[in-house]
């Protein structure tokens, strides 16, 4: 029976594993591949062969690519085995009209907590008084009643 138990034993123990999982998201070695991009001589093929497709694109003025580089893996047992992003590397590419890259910003994770996010709200843009209030209250009611039978019924019944 002990034999039983330690062969068991053994089998679990075998299986763990004391490597830490990694889980990886976006462009591995972003950041070593960003130091080969050269402002004003990469062009949107380049960028391609070295990066591949863009994690995301914008259009402005320019053209924005965002490529995205993320690794997370299991924090320690006090925390239950929460994830904990251990690498989050961010680049924005701008490329003009002609296809050249123009602007290279590369983010790492101590410049994501850096940066500063504004907490302010918006107020609404109309108070019950005001034009835009009494323009959608009359556009209701005209919805709700389109011929105005209602306020016809109501005039002859307080007429009553």
């Amino acid at each position: 029976m002990n034999k039983l138990y330690i062969f068991f034993l053994f089998l679990i123990l075998s299986n763990c594993s004391f490597k830490p999982v990694v889980k990886h998201h976006g462009v591995p070695f972003l950041e070593k591949k960003q130091e080969t991009l050269i402002i004003n001589q990469t062009n949107k093929n380049d960028i391609k062969k070295i990066l591949g497709v863009p994690s995301t694109t914008s259009k402005f003025n320019n053209d924005v690519w965002i490529y995205i580089e993320r690794k997370q893996t299991q924090s320690q047992l006090k925390n239950l085995g929460r994830m904990k992003i251990f690498k989050n590397d961010v680049l924005v590419l701008e490329i003009d009209k002609y296809g050249i890259l123009k602007k290279k910003e590369f983010y790492n994770k101590d410049d994501m907590e850096n940066i500063k996010i504004v907490e302010a709200t918006t107020q609404a843009g109309f108070k019950r008084n005001s034009f835009i209030y009494d323009f959608m209250s009359s556009m209701r009611q005209k919805i709700n009643d389109p011929l105005g039978t209602r306020a016809k019924k109501r005039k002859e019944i307080s007429q009553r």
